[in-house]
């Protein structure tokens, strides 16, 4: 096959061995229609010469890649639900298909599958995935990554010829099977699977694989020192993690401990939204009736499953460090949302008063006024230098409240950063690129009702294009 220089496989998860993966076979699908792939990042692992129909025999019947995993591997997890314990999870209709490197960091990736057929953990589901539901995956990532949140990529998408019976979606409904590619499948729930069983001895072993090939820079400290190193580069990530929700109006919807990797990235997007307006109640799930994990609760949230990760590795960091670890979450993550805020905006840091004063000048503006939270953030790329494009905004009448003063007064003392790019043609627009619920319908109804993809695909270059912007 031809697969290009920069593409190098790798078997590391086969070295954990029991207990963390059963091996498994894929469904035999009846159809395979290629609906999405990604070719930037293919081109990042050197999977970008594949003809279509090679394409589909990897990633929709799972042929296995060159000197990769001879056979998919169903990893092993628990977790918390919504803050209850479950001992009953595991990859139930996915797998770990392969591993490989990003060409362009070196570091390891996972090809992750979704929607790929029962497993020992499926808990008498189908394994399948809705083809409406790897719409709104490649949707979610393809945002968030264009908006500089840590999280999986959309890999590919095929439509499987199957009709699926579903309680929450007119029913039957069309199949399909997504890959996932991200850095890490292990999850703060790999870890509390094996503290439920009091395995210590598989828990450093999972630690020493973890710190080896994602934290190479404190692989070799004595045991306890790396058990508290790795707490606080999971405790960093996950606070950049939740400041990029916080910057980008997103609302995850099912922040369980079963959904968050070690390596700080969100993946498995169900009833994920885009808030239109800065409100801390804002809620992504229908099923979310308390709002465990509305929007401004989102924080609250991840610190909550942080802790859960300091407790499998309490015996060999001891109470005391892992809670003075686990302290410094909230002020990180008010830092990264700041550097955040100031990266979204295009401006320089100023200090720690004068940023300080900016993120809560306009996150008090935006509660406030409820203004667009996305025309908000584009009408103002480049601070004061974009006054005059911020008075043709359909929102400038925000602009003149008297509201608005703390915050025209906090980017006086912003200078433009040099990637601004106010240049870019996606600035020279009225409006900017959402996500909204209803714009999500809109795309999905298309495909429902007469097979059109062509909105779809229309909206994922205008997610490009406001990717190319944005990029530094």
């Amino acid at each position: 096959m031809p697969v290009t220089e920069l593409y190098r496989a790798e078997t590391l998860h086969e070295g954990l061995g029991e207990p963390f993966f059963d091996p498994v076979a894929p469904a035999a699908f009846p159809e395979h229609q290629l609906r999405y792939r990604n070719q930037r990042w293919a081109a990042r692992v050197g999977l970008d010469g594949l003809s279509d129909a090679e394409w589909i025999d990897h990633f929709g019947r799972f042929s296995p890649l060159p000197d990769g995993l001879g056979q998919p591997l169903a990893l092993r997890y628990h977790g918390h639900q919504f803050r209850v314990y479950n001992a009953d999870l595991g990859d139930g209709r996915g797998f770990l298909f392969a591993q490989l490197r990003d060409a362009k960091d070196g570091r390891l990736l996972d090809l992750g599958t979704k929607g790929s057929g029962q497993t020992p953990w499926s808990r008498r589901g189908d394994g399948r995935l809705t083809l409406k539901g790897g719409v709104r995956e490649i949707l979610a990532t393809e945002m968030l990554e264009a908006l500089g949140v840590d999280t999986s990529k959309t890999f590919s998408l095929i439509e499987t010829g199957e009709a699926l019976t579903r309680g929450d979606e007119p029913s039957p409904t069309r199949s399909s099977v997504l890959v996932r590619l991200s850095h890490s499948h292990i999850r703060i729930g790999t870890f509390q699977r094996l503290a439920f069983h009091n395995d210590a001895a598989a828990t450093d072993r999972l630690l020493d694989h973890v710190c080896r090939h994602y934290f190479p820079a404190i692989a070799d400290l004595p045991a306890p020192d790396r058990a508290l190193a790795f707490l606080e580069q999971v405790v960093a990530r996950v606070a950049a993690l939740g400041a990029g929700y916080m910057a980008s109006g997103f609302v995850h919807g099912v922040l369980n401990s079963d959904n968050i990797n070690v390596t700080g990235e969100s993946f498995d997007y169900g009833p994920w939204r885009f808030a239109p307006a800065y409100d801390p109640t804002f809620t992504a799930a229908y099923f979310d009736e308390a709002g465990l994990y509305a929007f401004g609760r989102q924080p609250g949230a991840l610190g909550w499953n942080l802790s859960r990760l300091a407790e499998c590795l309490l015996h060999l960091t001891g109470l005391k460090p892992a809670e003075t670890i686990l302290a410094t979450f909230p002020g990180r993550i008010q830092q990264e949302f700041r550097a955040a805020l100031l990266n979204r905006l295009g401006l320089r840091p100023a200090g720690e008063e004068a940023d300080v004063a900016l993120a809560k000048s306009f996150v008090d503006f935006l509660t406030t006024t409820k203004a667009p939270f996305e025309q908000t953030f584009f009408d103002w790329r480049g601070g004061l230098a974009s006054e005059a494009r911020a008075k043709r905004s359909p929102s400038a009448n925000h602009y003149e409240d008297e509201a608005f003063a703390p915050v025209r007064a906090a980017l006086a003392a912003h200078a433009p950063a040099s990637n601004m790019r106010l240049d870019h043609p996606y600035f020279q627009r009225a409006t900017p690129c959402t996500m909204l619920i209803d714009e999500v319908e809109a795309l999905w109804a298309p495909i429902a009702e007469r097979d059109d993809w062509a909105p779809l695909y229309a909206k994922i270059a205008d997610i490009e294009n406001m990717r190319s912007a944005y990029e530094a």
